[in-house]
């Protein structure tokens, strides 16, 4: 049967969340769903610097169970259901100068926003989706799952290696009842959480801006595509991946990285 579709309207009908929605991957990808025709529901911690009627903001702070519990009654409250589930959520505040420097504090921050929000998040939700029998998640990782940074980043690659591997095995669990669940590991890309964090290790390292880039790309192996990716370039990629043209797809990471992982 030759399936047709309406790459503008393909998910007209659909009711979207995205976490971590008003900034940078996050933004692009509530533009990207609501451009498709979905719904769309985003939620953070701060009011989107603009804000727009086609986008209902939630304000919570993910990284504690009250706050998931938060969004997942307003959104079930307001539209009855949800379809697509975007875990966008993420980003390391740690300071660089390797394991040394780390507090208990400074690794449970980490990982309740960058793996246990995901966790919560999708039980809320997925009790919603098993009983209409459909519905797609997608988990936002990082090449660092895979490629970590000790000096700056290590809480932040211990989390979303977690978030791989969780990611795989709720796939597992959930697939064979009609919902599909993939990962999206991006490599660096430019946002304003990727600036702050070039200052950080230029502060930590009294280095400058630029040293402290050259010092990040150098520990990625470099780029070959030779610069970060855009926020847009990720939206798109999840852009299919929620659509029906990628029906057949659960279970998998796809890495979106430029080259940067040197290994197949």
């Amino acid at each position: 049967m030759i399936q047709h579709f309406n790459f503008n309207n393909e998910l007209s009908g659909k009711i979207a969340l995205v976490t971590g929605g008003t900034k940078g991957a996050g933004k692009a990808i509530a533009e990207r769903l609501v451009h498709a025709g979905a719904t769309v529901s985003i939620t953070a911690r701060n009011k989107p610097e603009t804000e727009t009627s086609n986008l209902h903001f939630i304000p919570s702070d993910l990284s504690k169970p009250e706050g998931t519990k938060k969004v997942a009654e307003e959104v079930l409250a307001k539209f009855g259901r949800l379809d697509i589930l975007i875990n966008s959520l993420g980003g390391s505040e740690t300071k660089g100068g390797g394991y040394a420097v780390l507090t208990d504090e400074d690794w449970e921050q980490t990982l309740q926003t960058n793996l246990l929000a995901s966790v919560r998040l999708d039980r809320e939700f997925l009790r919603a989706m098993l009983t209409q029998k459909s519905g797609v998640i997608i988990h936002i990782a990082s090449i660092q799952g895979k490629l970590p940074l000790h000096d700056s980043t290590l809480p932040y690659a211990a989390a979303k290696a977690g978030l791989i591997n969780y990611s795989k095995g709720l796939s597992k669990e959930v697939s064979p009842k009609g919902i599909r669940v993939l990962t999206v590991s991006p490599g660096w890309i430019v946002t304003d959480s990727s600036k702050r964090m070039m200052e950080r290790i230029s502060d930590s390292s009294q280095i400058s801006i630029d040293q402290a880039t050259k010092r990040v790309m150098d520990a990625l192996g470099g780029i070959p595509f030779g610069r970060p990716a855009k926020p847009e370039e990720i939206a798109e990629l999840v852009g299919f991946l929620v659509s029906p043209r990628a029906s057949y797809l659960t279970g998998t990471e796809y890495v979106i990285d430029g080259g940067t992982i040197p290994t197949i």
